[in-house]
């Protein structure tokens, strides 16, 4: 008879001569130890091919088991939306991944998923932030105890919640004991390292949640492959007003100085020269790497790369922006404001010009949870970050957003709105302003980051 083991991240199957026609594809033979192997996140179709071919088979690769003595400490009230999603999810199999806006209660959702499935659960977080909060509203809804994998606790439960570099650490010793796998932020989750998190575990029923699902079809393949389709997409505009806080987005052009500008264009035009002798094209996959190969290899490399930076802080953080700032900091007193940069010197910058806290990933984590605690209880009413703010920190009292720099990156730019939509008493609309150096690469980042439909809507500029 077939028998199914679980081992060290990967399945067995041994017990037979030749493999079933009906599981082939799904396993290879491995000439070391003389069984067929196959991923564990196969588990669940070699099982339902098993039992479509009525062949019999022993499973000894599961490590769990329904939780009989599961109890719901605060009932879950869903909103239309969550209903909707639950819905196409189970319609799916109880496999998918689903699309929310950021403030759209995701989290919620997983909480009605393993309240629907009552089997032990593993859920995948990206931040430490993030992971005190998952086990925060689990000890809220559930009468059971939280796991925690990762920020130094290493304690498993039926319910555990683990970072993705921890899961990475121990899912081929726990990857048979969980049957839900839940991905937050699961466009992390195509990652050279973090598919294994799941292709590692046995978990035939699978949640992936995300804002921010612009990926490449190559990740978008892998993540399909991990955790099913899309199942669900509900988009920001679909619950703006209603679920969400209503929202304005304003882009504002401002100036170089004349001795910026001047320095702009002579750093520009090295820049781009040497693009154009060592044949780079921005539009290519991997342009950037291959940037950096040309200036370790050409002659005016060095003076090349030297330039791009000097531009590109020049465009990013030029004396206009800081009086802009100023101004909308003036305009919106009292209100709780984010300041958004693309990296730490212009968040530094900005904290040190209006004596600003600032958030950065060297700020230690007592710090930053001192930060955030006060920016929510409105002693700190500004907070500057680079991008530690950009996913994962839940702050509703957020109503005014300033991106003073950032990438070109469409899940950036959405991130970014969605910290500040979240409903709050007393807010009526949140505002996001985008500022943007006018006559320089900027204007066509910008256009590039706006490829949204949350940014298609009151757009004056």
């Amino acid at each position: 008879m077939i028998e199914i083991n679980f081992n060290s991240g990967t399945l067995t199957v041994s017990g037979a001569e030749t493999m079933p026609h009906a599981i082939a594809d799904l396993t290879r033979f491995d000439q070391r130890c003389a069984v067929f192997r196959a991923r564990s996140c196969d588990y669940a179709a070699i099982i339902m091919a098993l039992i479509r071919a009525k062949i019999p088979f022993t499973d000894r690769a599961k490590n769990y088991v329904k939780l009989e003595n599961f109890s719901i400490r605060e009932k879950i009230i869903p909103r239309p939306h969550q209903q909707q999603a639950m819905q196409q999810w189970i319609s799916a199999g109880c496999r998918g991944v689903v699309s929310l806006p950021t403030g759209a209660g995701k989290t919620i959702l997983a909480m009605m998923a393993i309240a629907h499935l009552r089997r032990p659960a593993l859920i995948l977080v990206p931040t430490i932030d993030l992971l005190t909060q998952w086990c925060s509203t689990i000890n809220r809804f559930f009468d059971t105890p939280c796991g925690m994998l990762g920020g130094g606790s290493h304690l498993i439960a039926d319910i555990t919640v683990s970072t993705y570099d921890s899961a990475l650490l121990n899912i081929e010793f726990i990857g048979d004991r969980f049957a839900l796998l839940i991905a937050d932020e699961c466009h992390h989750l195509p990652s050279a390292e973090n598919r294994l998190c799941a292709s590692m575990a046995i978990a035939p029923f699978r949640l992936g949640l995300s804002a921010t699902l612009e990926l490449s079809e190559e990740y978008r393949h892998i993540l399909c492959d991990l955790m099913g389709d899309k199942c669900c997409d509900i988009s920001i505009n679909e619950l703006a007003g209603n679920v969400l806080s209503d929202y304005r987005v304003e882009r504002i052009r401002v100036s170089l100085s004349p001795a910026e500008e001047a320095e702009y264009r002579k750093h520009r035009s090295v820049y781009t020269a040497f693009l154009r002798r060592a044949a780079i094209d921005f539009s290519r996959q991997n342009a950037w790497s291959d940037f950096l190969i040309a200036c370790s290899r050409y002659p005016g490399g060095k003076d090349a790369l030297h330039s791009f930076m000097l531009q590109r802080h020049i465009a990013r953080a030029g004396r206009a922006k800081l009086d802009m700032i100023e101004v909308i900091m003036r305009r919106h007193a009292g209100e709780r404001i984010i300041i958004f940069t693309a990296d730490n010197d212009a968040a530094y910058t900005i904290g040190r010009r209006f004596i600003l806290p600032v958030l950065t990933h060297h700020t230690k984590a007592a710090e930053r949870k001192e930060f955030l605690d006060f920016f929510r209880q409105g002693k700190y009413p500004v907070l500057v970050t680079s991008k530690v703010l950009n996913e994962g920190v839940d702050v509703p009292q957020a109503s005014v957003g300033i991106i003073v720099s950032g990438s070109g990156s469409v899940r950036e730019h959405v991130q970014r709105l969605g910290r500040i939509l979240r409903h709050a008493p007393d807010k009526e609309q949140a505002m996001l302003y985008e500022l943007v150096s006018a006559n320089t690469s900027e204007e066509a980042i910008s256009d590039r980051r706006r490829e949204h439909a949350a940014y298609r809507r009151k757009l004056p500029c």
